[in-house]
């Protein structure tokens, strides 16, 4: 079968949307739109976040975000943009989340002290993956530190995108590190937005399931996560089965996208339109979160889809134009040069400007080589597992799921109290005793209807839905 570019115009042809289908997205209640014409994008880097080092042979490389700044700013998109250098987020912000035992550990332990915590390694899950390194929890000041920022940025509608590369680290959980991770800055990012805006969208395209957001906000229906991720039960980290939708006030508010081996651009960016315009038609959020990781390009050291950089950055542009308060930020990623050339072309799509398919004379130019282009082929490594029979079914299955929400959830804005989470939990519990009544009774019935774990058989079972949208492959 002939390949074809994604850049090619007749690829791109087929996912582009008429901007008048948005509109029924952007009112008031769901979007603070500007009073200008141009989107503000704000651009949170700081310039020692580059400089840890997890291990020699370890596959997370800091060192990722520092080429990308220079691509950054050698491409001159530094000029389209805010640039703010973050502060480190405190002590008492990282608390917000994360189990105080558990932060005290990170503060404490050092390379040269590590013997004196070993026999509290496996309760923090602490060695081969998340290993201690000189100044670990510097280096999670400084992400989490930007994530924060960036969020009270759109907060204070300083800016309608802002941007945080060193973010995205989404595996962390509330008393352990995991993946890599170990302060999760996207869950501290989301609660500082909950202060504001009503419903937060989470949506993560790494290669690995966002296990660690969507476990935080698994029980609340202020939060919806949609992730799109390999699974087969044993990919790391083992979840995101299409079948875990939330639980108790945030059933069905959890949306998981499995994907198979080898899923290439016209697949991946047809499933991610149709989903991703369903569930903002139905959730209608105030706010969205980006997980960009750049694991899900082809050749990735530890990925396995056949992605290109323009397939990964259409993902992008097609969250900014919903227009609705936009936070971006990192992720997995671990060929370094196509890490950086991956979000260096999204800040790019961010700030609408083209650029140069030769990357610019820059302090890391021997990277790149030896194309020296911003989008070196990446695709065609592995065989399509995807095919259309199984991408037809993981559609209908999400918007099955979504039929059974009642549409977007409304709340009553209130002062919030320092301990966002402790004011979730109290939400949560005033809805528990509103289902408790009659008419709570009555709605909780009609969404037990839904069959569990119900999987099609074949095109005759989608109920003529799949026709609504065609999803076409070169023959």
């Amino acid at each position: 079968m002939p390949r074809r570019s994604y850049n090619d115009e007749s690829v791109v042809a087929t996912f582009t949307e008429e901007n008048n289908s948005k509109k029924k997205y952007m009112s008031p209640q769901s979007v603070r739109l500007a009073s200008h014409d141009k989107t503000r994008v704000a651009y949170f880097h700081d310039e020692g976040v580059g400089n840890y080092h997890y291990g020699e042979r370890h596959p997370m490389k800091p060192h990722r975000l520092t080429l990308t700044n220079h691509l950054v700013l050698n491409y001159g998109l530094h000029d389209k943009m805010e640039i703010f250098q973050p502060r480190r987020a405190t002590d008492s912000e990282i608390l917000e989340f994360h189990a105080d035992d558990y932060v005290d550990f990170l503060k404490r332990v050092t390379p040269d002290n590590a013997e004196q915590f070993e026999q509290v390694f496996s309760k923090f899950n602490v060695g081969d993956d998340c290993p201690i390194f000189p100044g670990i929890y510097e280096f999670c000041q400084r992400y989490a530190g930007a994530t924060i920022e960036a969020a009270r940025k759109l907060i204070a509608n300083g800016a309608d995108i802002c941007i945080n590369w060193s973010g995205g680290l989404h595996h962390a959980k509330k008393c352990e590190a995991s993946g890599f991770c170990y302060v999760n800055d996207i869950v501290l990012g989301v609660l500082e937005l909950l202060r504001y805006f009503p419903r937060v969208l989470y949506v993560d395209i790494d290669i690995h399931h966002g296990d660690g957001v969507q476990e935080a906000f698994y029980s609340t229906d202020r939060v919806m996560t949609v992730s799109f991720h390999k699974y087969n039960g044993d990919f790391f980290p083992g979840t995101g089965h299409i079948d875990e939708i939330g639980s108790s006030l945030g059933k069905y508010y959890s949306v998981n996208v499995p994907l198979r081996d080898g899923i290439d651009d016209v697949s991946y960016v047809w499933l991610f339109k149709e989903v991703i315009d369903a569930v903002i038609g139905t959730f209608q959020p105030s706010a969205i979160v980006l997980q960009c990781g750049a694991d899900s390009l082809g050749c990735d050291r530890l990925g396995c889809f056949n992605l290109s950089i323009g397939a990964h950055g259409k993902c992008v542009q097609i969250i900014k134009e919903f227009k609705i308060p936009l936070l971006v930020v990192g992720g997995g990623g671990y060929t370094v040069r196509n890490v950086a050339r991956c979000w260096t072309y999204e800040t790019s799509i961010l700030v609408d400007t083209e650029l140069s398919n030769d990357l610019p004379p820059n302090e890391y130019i021997d990277f790149f080589r030896p194309d020296y282009q911003l989008h070196p082929h990446l695709s065609g490594r592995l065989n399509n597992m995807n095919d259309r029979q199984y991408l037809l079914k993981v559609r209908e299955r999400v918007m099955e799921q979504l039929r059974y929400l009642d549409g977007a959830p409304s709340i009553q804005m209130q002062e919030i109290p320092p301990d966002i989470q402790g004011f979730l939990d109290g939400d949560a519990e005033l809805r528990d005793a509103e289902d408790d009544s009659e008419i709570g009774k009555e709605q909780r019935r009609r969404r037990e209807v839904m069959a569990e774990a119900e999987w099609y058989e074949g095109d005759d079972d989608n109920d003529g839905e799949a026709v609504d949208s065609v999803w076409t492959e070169e023959s």
